[in-house]
């Protein structure tokens, strides 16, 4: 009778003689098997809800980054527009909001 090697991938955990004195004498293989019961959530399942998190801060980020520049933007526009203008009166009381620089 040939010598097999054991089937399938239990081959590495049966020692090959156990295997051939079992097939021999026709005795079952009994195989057991350690498991662990997992306690808690895999790190997998944590991955989403972080990704989403850290995509919100980030459009967060933008968002105030192009408030800011809008911001900027506008004021550099009004001072502009101020020290072109001159003088603004209302009501009969002027405001000179930028004075010459001539002396």
């Amino acid at each position: 009778m040939p010598h097999l090697d054991p089937p399938g991938i239990i081959a590495p955990h049966i020692p090959a003689d156990a295997y051939r004195r079992a097939e021999a004498t026709g005795q079952p293989v009994v195989i057991v098997v350690h498991t662990t019961d997992h306690t808690g959530r895999p790190l997998s399942q944590y991955l989403f809800p972080i990704a989403v998190a850290g995509a919100g801060v980030i459009g967060v980020f933008g968002l105030v980054a192009a408030f800011l520049a809008l911001l900027d933007f506008a004021v550099h526009t009004a001072v502009t527009i101020a020290g072109a203008a001159g003088p603004i009166s209302v009501g009969g009381i002027s405001l000179k909001l930028f004075g010459s620089k001539r002396t």
